[in-house]
């Protein structure tokens, strides 16, 4: 019987944020398995599980996921980590691949869990919940995502300004991922919006390193690090009528005559 994949998201950066399963499936059988973007890299995630005082053990598997946009270069690097791993998995053996961040949310694993599945459908995947970096950088910056009835969209901000422009009046936040090339416009569209003061900028959200900037005008010209992210609140958005409740209650029928 096959071994399973089994993603163990382990938050932003801070030991403090693992979920107790992830905490369990660390401490269990399975063999290791962790990204870095080159051989002999640092790998972002081993590092929150070195900061938790874990021993990485001797057997832990290193796969080789480049930084680059070049789909048929991502394809050949998800393709070989596949074939790298899945004689592991078809020896029985689980393997535990360690995710920063959430495995649901813009992570290597899916593609990954992908390929495998393509090599062999008898291997089982399993996601191990965690918390997103957007979600520690609102908590650390005091800043509420949503209230009420309130309406969000996680964009990487890489689409561009007049794409965030379109997403504008029908969100309440905007929560923008991996805002470094963008960082010089995307400030300046924020002027010109009047948001600036509705703005949150955090660097390495969950690290020693992480860094809130709430003035967000002073980091023009700044180079920031890639794990950088803006969340936006906009406070201006023009809402519709809302339908409350699952059922609406039928009209009165008129009673008929005796």
């Amino acid at each position: 019987m096959a071994g399973r994949l089994i993603a163990a998201s382990l938050g932003p950066g801070d030991p403090g944020l693992i979920t107790r399963r992830a905490w369990q499936a660390l401490q269990g059988a399975a063999r290791w398995c962790y990204p870095v973007r080159r051989r002999g890299g640092r790998s972002h995630a081993l590092g929150i599980v070195e900061r938790a005082g874990l021993a990485v053990p001797e057997d832990a598997v290193e796969l080789i996921f480049p930084m680059t946009h070049d789909t048929e270069t991502l394809a050949r690097a998800w393709a070989r980590a596949a074939q790298q791993i899945v004689p592991i998995l078809q020896a029985g053996r689980d393997l535990l691949f360690l995710v920063e961040g959430d495995a649901s949310t813009f992570s290597t694993f899916t593609y990954l869990a992908r390929m495998v599945q393509q090599l062999d459908v008898s291997i089982a995947v399993e996601i191990i919940a965690g918390v997103p970096a957007y979600n520690a950088a609102a908590a650390d910056g005091a800043f509420p995502l949503a209230e009420t009835d309130d309406t969000i969209a996680i964009v990487p901000a890489g689409y561009g300004l007049q794409e965030l422009e379109a997403l504008l009046p029908h969100f309440d936040t905007l929560v923008l991922m991996k805002v470094k090339p963008l960082l010089d416009p995307l400030i300046d569209w924020l002027a010109a919006q009047g948001l600036l003061q509705e703005a949150l900028f955090v660097e390495k959200a969950g690290t020693p390193e992480e860094r809130i900037v709430r003035d967000v005008m002073s980091l023009k010209g700044e180079k920031v690090n890639y794990l950088s992210l803006m969340l936006v609140r906009n406070p201006n958005r023009q809402r519709g009528t809302m339908i409350r409740g699952c059922k609406q209650k039928p009209a009165a029928q008129p009673q008929g005559e005796a």
